[in-house]
């Protein structure tokens, strides 16, 4: 599915989950991105249920399954996996590497290492191995 190297993300798709990260300086947030014909269309936040959600998210699996169907209602398919880095840089950690569970979908990752200058990057990760996808905005 991601054969590509570029993804166009709608603009206003980017700055819902930049202020989702905003809003959560000290924890990581998390949650999912449906897309239909290839493209990310919709947002579907997850509670981050990490016993250290500073350093690290775990998916509330009962939001996770919710926003699932949800997708399914509205015609989509997960497009991407989202989760911010507090004050680590846009770059998958090793625990993100070593747990990523879905091959096919693009992981977004946000930073807020640098003050005052959000980052967010994408990745496709699988065997424990990530490939940058370069995220272009697209104003639809």
């Amino acid at each position: 599915m991601f054969e590509q190297e570029e993804i166009h993300i709608p603009r206003k798709l980017a700055q819902q989950l930049l202020h989702l990260a905003q809003i959560s300086p000290d924890a990581e947030i998390c949650g999912l991105v449906g897309g239909k014909d290839g493209m990310p269309t919709s947002c579907y936040p997850v509670s981050n249920v990490s016993e250290h959600p500073d350093r690290l998210f775990l998916l509330d699996a009962k939001q996770q399954i919710a926003a699932m169907a949800a997708m399914r209602d509205q015609g989509e398919q997960l497009f991407a996996i989202y989760h911010s880095h507090p004050t680590a840089p846009a770059l998958p950690s090793q625990t993100d590497l070593e747990e990523s569970a879905y091959p096919e979908a693009l992981y977004l990752i946000i930073s807020l290492n640098t003050k005052g200058i959000l980052e967010m990057r994408g990745f496709k990760i699988a065997g424990g191995k990530a490939a940058e996808i370069a995220l272009l905005l697209s104003e639809n």
